[in-house]
């Protein structure tokens, strides 16, 4: 019987039918499948194919990363020992720097296994192992946060290279650092706005698979379905969106407020749409993010709750990014767009996988195709998954 089938036993439906929260069933598989965070061989052997015949997107999505500054071969790392980060970037003692040789590093090793150019595997090395020989702790308001981005980039590099580049003696000084100065910072959570969870969340998941870490597995898997169900609202919710277990929100005030305020609630809502799209996006790509790495590990969520939610905050997203009109009731008829280059890996999991269809999402996801990065956690997705059947 499937992980997936082991959720819905009746075992686990009686907590359910009694209002209470049911514990999920074991994430983690018996054995993990490299490299699999956010892509996996498969998937990059069908962008490698593609990118050498000339076929487009992908062509042109493989020349916008090589053409793009994180490519660079001259590129001198920034690691400190210390990276400081407060509210609004105030101060950024390190926190660009980081989060972009982070995204160089997986630019390059992306760009060394479709090329087969050893030079990039060499240089994303050479990121990784700077930084792992410098940094202790990520400290000030944003840490969590910060460390959440830079978390989620690191190990999507580090998989590549480790499972397939035939050398990287420091790689276990990289694991380390990952475990003692990452993995420690997100693994609980926070209950700030949601994305913030969702991307440590991501960031957790992806650096328990390359430490192999099943109980950090589980524990994160279980923070990222409850926050998933807390950020996008679905009607069968009921008259008032989820709350995470401990959140401290308990009254209608209180959890209208902690949605900016949106007391209408309908299908793809999110907790953060009426604050601004661009935050809204960090949230949705983080919960594509974590569904695609459950999917290379073996775990379907796209087809549970999680991919309805999923669906539906894009549809509802993608149709006023779009440009369609904001009624009176949603945000006060004003909406602050900028969802960002989010769409590709729920859209391709969606509808290129599992079928479904996405017309708004579709016409975005074509619209801003190839791609390229926010300059934080998101990087080239249109070159890894547009239209990826693996």
């Amino acid at each position: 019987m499937s992980r997936f089938r082991k959720v819905f036993t009746w075992g686990a439906l009686i907590p359910l039918a009694l209002g209470l929260t049911a514990t999920p069933a074991p994430a983690a598989p018996a054995t993990f499948t490299h490299p699999g965070v956010l892509v996996s061989r498969p998937q990059l052997d069908f962008v490698k194919t593609k990118v050498k015949a000339g076929a487009q997107p992908w062509k042109a999505a493989y020349d916008q990363t090589l053409a793009s500054a994180y490519a660079s071969l001259s590129r001198t790392p920034k690691p400190r020992s210390v990276v400081e980060c407060g509210s609004y970037s105030n101060p950024n003692y390190g926190c660009t720097d980081e989060r972009e040789d982070a995204i160089a590093a997986y630019t390059d090793a992306l760009i060394w296994y479709i090329s087969g150019d050893a030079r990039y595997a060499q240089k994303a090395i050479a990121l990784m192992d700077a930084w792992s020989a410098v940094i202790t702790s990520h400290t000030n308001s944003n840490a969590p946060l910060q460390t959440g981005w830079a978390g989620s980039s690191w190990p999507r590099a580090a998989e590549i290279i480790r499972y397939t580049y035939p050398s990287w003696p420091n790689s276990g000084r990289f694991a380390t650092m990952l475990r003692n100065v990452y993995l420690s910072k997100v693994i609980n959570g926070s209950n700030s706005n949601g994305n913030w969870e969702l991307s440590m969340m991501e960031a957790a998941i992806g650096i328990s698979v390359f430490l192999e870490d099943r109980t950090s597995f589980d524990k994160a898997v279980s923070r990222y379905r409850n926050r998933v169900a807390a950020y996008v609202y679905l009607s069968s919710d009921g008259s008032l969106p989820k709350t995470v277990p401990g959140s401290g929100l308990s009254s209608r005030d209180q959890i209208v407020a902690y949605w900016q305020g949106q007391s209408t609630f309908v299908d793809g809502l999110t907790q953060e749409t009426c604050r601004d799209f661009t935050h809204t996006g960090y949230g949705i790509a983080a919960i594509a993010d974590v569904a695609e790495t459950l999917h290379i590990q073996g775990e379907d969520v796209y087809s549970t709750d999680v991919g309805t939610r999923l669906r539906q905050a894009l549809g509802f997203q993608s149709k006023y990014q779009l440009g369609a009109a904001v009624p009176s009731w949603l945000c006060s008829g004003h909406l602050n767009l900028g969802l960002g280059p989010v769409t590709e890996v729920g859209f391709n999991a969606l509808h290129t996988r599992l079928g479904t269809a996405m017309a708004n999402t579709q016409t975005l996801t074509e619209h801003q195709r190839p791609a390229g990065t926010n300059n934080l956690f998101v990087a080239w997705q249109t070159l890894t998954h547009a239209a990826n059947p693996a």
